[in-house]
């Protein structure tokens, strides 16, 4: 294989921009399969001969090679939350390097200056109890079913918000905010609020909806029939560990209020 006309001091940059569009993504809830994809042709577009990536739990190693000369570096990927704006401005830079319209230096700044996009708290509030009451709607719940509904899941979305602010471990988050949930729909059944016992079922069913961990559930799955073992089974083992811990907080608030019309 003959020289790179790209020196070390260009593939030391290189290879930093890769690592660091792939720690972007994985730190951010991208499938591994595309943060592999993404990192090995930004490293091509920017004239890398090749590049090679390695996905673990929470570390990356990649490796470009210029002619000759090759250089690895590994990378912490430390869990941020799911944010799909971070992900999409990755693949944009990346689009945008494979058109030739930006070099190394301005893919750096442009990756270093990204910021994860938040809704409101508020409106993120407002929405989740609207869906869930939706849900209940849709189940065949009555009016003020519903109402209970939104009133119980947006007040749980709203202390989960706080308690994730607050820095508490995202189990013991799950497990407080589905017990107040389920602990405000229980008050429906056990004052008799106009709530028949069918529609408390359907309260109670659909204000834990938003609690359901969808994105570590389909990533872990997609992880794991494409090959990335390691990273699947960390994937679904928070999302079983979520949901075990929504289900203690669920049950223990039934076991408190007595309200059992789950069953």
């Amino acid at each position: 294989m003959a020289d790179s006309p790209i020196s070390a001091e260009e593939q030391n940059e290189i290879t930093r921009v890769c690592v660091l569009a792939a720690q972007i993504l994985m730190q951010h809830g991208t499938e591994s399969a595309l943060v592999e994809t993404v990192a090995r042709r930004l490293g091509l577009a920017l004239g890398a001969d090749s590049v090679e990536v390695a996905l673990m739990a929470h570390a990356i190693t990649l490796t470009t090679l210029c002619g000759k000369r090759s250089q690895t570096t590994v990378r912490r990927a430390i869990d941020h939350g799911v944010n799909m704006h971070m992900s999409v401005q990755v693949q944009r830079v990346m689009l945008d390097a494979e058109a030739h319209r930006c070099g190394t230096a301005v893919v750096a700044e442009r990756l270093e200056a990204l910021r994860p996009f938040h809704y409101p708290h508020a409106l993120v509030v407002v929405m989740v109890g609207l869906s869930c009451a939706a849900f209940a709607w849709l189940a065949g719940a009555s009016w003020c079913a519903c109402l209970l509904t939104f009133a119980a899941s947006a007040t749980g979305m709203a202390i989960r918000q706080q308690l994730a602010h607050w820095h508490f471990s995202p189990i013991i988050n799950f497990t407080l905010s589905a017990f107040v949930v389920t602990s405000i729909t229980a008050q429906g059944l056990i004052h008799n609020w106009g709530i028949a016992p069918a529609d408390a079922r359907l309260a109670m069913a659909s204000c834990v909806l938003f609690f359901v961990p969808g994105v570590p559930l389909i990533n872990g799955v997609s992880d794991m029939v494409k090959g990335y073992m390691n990273t699947g089974i960390a994937r679904l083992g928070v999302a079983s560990l979520l949901s075990i811990g929504t289900c203690i907080g669920i049950l223990f608030a039934t076991l408190v209020w007595g309200a059992h019309a789950w069953l």
